[in-house]
């Protein structure tokens, strides 16, 4: 029978015709377990901050609608950090302001350091904070500020990749640089860390490990697409071991540790982190972090977690 062969010399007789046999790929097509294309990294913010530092110097507010640096996984190419997700590093610099404008991807940001800088969002004006994630939903005018002394740094975590095959994102510019705004002293699109970290400590010694997932107002995920979770590790202690669908991008707050991680194929990566570091934790690997035995451990991670449960594909094991 035709399906039992692979010799598809007679399609050469129907060239021409667009078609392709299903039967010489079907494992490809359809594997024995989730594949993804990244690989597992790390991105050390010592090393990395001095480029950003010298791009705010080369780089003027006006060249650069946002003076960002992509966090590009080694095995893709940009905007995929994963497979379905976007990191990159921003910087503002005192005095500037990045200009409105609104897009169709979500967007939120991990603020890494700096003090008076503020994201506007629709109209509020919110201060950012060291630990703090901002959001801001897709089609929602906003710009950047920083009123402050010294450089502000943070992690944008966007869904960009999800766009390269559902190619609808687009962007609009407002027509001034600044969209209205005025101060927001209680945002629903503000979660300080003050509260994540106080959750997080509130078994802190009864168990060496807890995590958090951040939810709005409405109880709802941070959006359709995103999701952000923070995890506590005592020191000396490790984290459960677990594997998802979803894909994570981790950013350590706090803390010197190690991850080890377990592709489905068995091969091992160690992962060494310490404050600000970010990393990426593909699909499907087996995940374990370790804290350093003299101090507490904190990361922030996003994730396409509420996608993968919105189309019913989410699975998670742990070990």
């Amino acid at each position: 029978m035709l399906a039992e062969s692979n010799n598809c010399d007679f399609l050469k007789k129907y060239d021409g015709s667009h078609v392709e046999p299903l039967w010489t790929v079907m494992e490809a097509m359809v594997p024995p377990h989730p594949n993804p294309k990244c690989v597992p990294h790390l991105w050390e913010y010592e090393k990395i901050k001095p480029a950003l530092l010298e791009a705010g110097e080369k780089v003027g507010e006006y060249e650069a609608e946002r003076r960002v640096l992509m966090l590009v996984n080694p095995n893709m190419k940009a905007p995929y950090t994963t497979d379905t997700l976007y990191a990159g590093l921003q910087l503002i610099n005192p005095g500037e302001t990045a200009p409105a404008h609104r897009h169709r991807a979500f967007a939120l940001r991990f603020i890494i350091e700096g003090q008076r800088g503020f994201t506007a969002v629709e109209g509020e004006k919110i201060y950012m904070n060291k630990g703090d994630v901002i959001l801001t939903p897709p089609w929602t005018w906003h710009d950047h500020g920083h009123e402050g002394d010294d450089v502000m740094i943070w992690l944008d975590g966007l869904d960009l990749p999800i766009f390269q095959n559902i190619p609808v994102n687009f962007a609009e510019n407002y027509e001034e640089r600044r969209y209205p705004s005025e101060k927001a002293e209680n945002s629903s699109l503000k979660f300080s860390w003050e509260p994540v970290e106080e959750a997080l400590n509130a078994n802190k010694l009864q168990v060496d490990y807890a995590d958090y997932e951040y939810r709005k107002p409405d109880g709802k995920p941070l959006s359709h697409i995103i999701g952000g979770e923070a995890e506590r590790i005592n020191a000396g202690g490790a984290s459960v071991t677990r594997r998802e669908t979803c894909s994570r991008v981790a950013h350590v707050y706090a803390g010197q540790g190690y991850s080890e991680l377990v592709d489905v194929k068995g091969n091992k990566t160690v992962l060494k982190w310490k404050p600000n570091d970010t990393f990426v934790i593909p699909a499907w690997s087996w995940i374990t972090h370790h804290s350093e035995d003299n101090v507490d451990s904190y990361l922030f991670s996003f994730n396409d977690k509420p996608l993968q449960e919105n189309l019913g594909l989410y699975k998670a094991e742990t070990k």
